[in-house]
């Protein structure tokens, strides 16, 4: 009796759904206050031209990290798709989320609005003062929504900084008005079309699914047909042993208002509120839902799930391989940054009494990526070759920049060549003097030592 009852027992996906939902709420609302050493764990700042990764900052001239974060984005998303379908757009969107507070939690229980969440096909008219209210209600969340997503191009600690002064910021201001009028259009009007009709996702998803994909599909053998086609058949099916008993509180309790015993469509998001409504009214009957979350291969063999088969596998080992490709790449992280040009002039000459002195001019772009000051200096991996200028410790603020120019000096005959000035290949090292161990960089770039008939006339000169 009691394995009777376990296995006619009512699914509570809704519930799991709702959990899921404040789970990734929290940590959407959280995550951008969070600082590891000034660092957010996710941060595209155009105005600080930074890249917050992990808890770890990158320069803007460090976006090659990027095409690895989108690389792993789509991969997921793909994974997802092929394992278990829409899993996304019913259990983590934004879009559902947001209306099953609007609907769900505004209209029906706060306002009561609607009569109850089982019917969300049906539209009640009037009690326009609740409907505008609901909308005043909505438009205070969509504006927390937009600062939210914001906040990670826009630290919170400057976000709110900027709208203290709205006159000096009417970019920001402009972009989260924008932001927060489409999510109140998109939520209270658009609905569910946006699923449908805009959301290009439901288009490429099919071509993902296979026969282990699961998804939310309707047993046709126990239920009994419905639908011959796109045509349906009546409300309830002809076989004498069909277990539907025709009540479509299925259909009723549809987001995106349809009829999963059509079968598989691409407005279905995986939301599994019609598997909750048939296991509710099946228990009763002593049987288990008509609607299940499983794979159409699955639900014909009658065994489980194959999970791990050469698709997800491929999924699993690509997305592996741009991971590790990202761990290594973020680990090669430079704590300055320095560009190294040359000046126009080639090389200049310096003699006197018979000693020369051959100088070559650079200009060094260097930049602090760190939060606080330090101070730089170089030399040069040739011990032939010294720095004359600057003589002084060059100091940058926290995330500054500066522009020098940098001289290399020698009074060795380098190389002894007479028709050619000669360029030699040489490394510079910058690095920090508070920190060289963990703060250094290493340039490539050329010293060019002049043709011996150039510093013998030079020589005469200077004397």
């Amino acid at each position: 009796m009691s394995d009777c009852m376990h296995s006619c027992s009512q699914t509570h996906y809704a519930k799991k759904r709702y959990a899921i939902y404040a789970i990734v709420t929290f940590i959407a609302l959280v995550l951008p206050f969070i600082k590891i050493n000034d660092n957010h764990f996710f941060l595209l700042s155009f105005d600080k031209k930074q890249l917050h990764l992990f808890f770890t900052s990158f320069d803007m001239q460090e976006l090659y990290l990027m095409p690895f974060l989108l690389i792993i984005l789509f991969l997921s998303i793909f994974f997802l798709t092929t394992l278990g379908g829409r899993i996304w757009c019913g259990w983590a969107c934004p879009q559902t989320i947001f209306r099953v507070i609007y609907r769900d939690l505004i209209q029906t229980k706060i306002l009561k609005i609607r009569k109850n969440i089982r019917d969300k096909q049906k539209e009640f008219d009037g009690d326009y003062i609740k409907k505008t209210i609901g909308v005043l209600l909505w438009t205070c969340l969509a504006l927390i929504a937009a600062s939210n997503f914001l906040w990670y191009f826009v630290p919170p600690e400057d976000f709110f900084s900027y709208l203290s002064d709205p006159l000096e910021h009417k970019f920001l201001l402009g972009i989260l008005i924008c932001i927060t009028a489409f999510i109140v259009y998109d939520v209270t009007i658009l609905a569910e079309n946006f699923c449908i009709y805009v959301c290009p996702y439901a288009r490429v998803q099919s071509v993902m699914f296979d026969n282990d994909t699961v998804q939310v599909i309707y047993d046709e053998k126990r239920g009994g047909k419905i639908y011959d086609g796109h045509t349906k058949i009546g409300k309830k099916p002809v076989e004498p042993d069909a277990e539907c008993i025709g009540c479509e509180a299925c259909v009723h309790i549809c987001p995106t208002h349809i009829d999963i015993r059509k079968g598989m469509q691409l407005e279905c998001i995986n939301c599994l509120e019609c598997s909750d409504a048939c296991s509710a009214v099946m228990e009763k009957l002593g049987k288990t839902s008509l609607i299940n979350w499983t794979s159409a291969k699955s639900l014909q063999t009658r065994q489980k799930v194959n999970y791990f088969r050469f698709r997800t596998i491929a999924y699993i080992v690509v997305l592996s391989i741009a991971v590790i490709a990202l761990a290594l790449m973020s680990t090669k992280k430079e704590y300055m940054l320095l560009n190294i040009n040359r000046t126009t002039e080639l090389y200049k000459i310096v003699a006197d009494d018979g000693k020369f002195e051959v100088q070559n001019a650079y200009t060094f772009l260097i930049q602090n990526t760190q939060n606080k000051e330090h101070t730089y200096y170089f030399d040069v991996n040739d011990t032939r070759i010294k720095v004359s200028k600057p003589k002084d410790k060059i100091k940058i603020a926290a995330g500054g920049k500066r522009k020098i120019i940098v001289v290399l000096k020698t009074n060795e005959t380098l190389v002894k060549v007479d028709k050619k000035d000669t360029p030699i290949d040489i490394k510079i090292n910058a690095y920090a003097i508070d920190d060289h161990e963990q703060i250094a960089v290493t340039r490539d770039t050329r010293f060019v030592f002049p043709k011996m008939i150039e510093l013998q006339k030079a020589l005469q000169k200077g004397n």
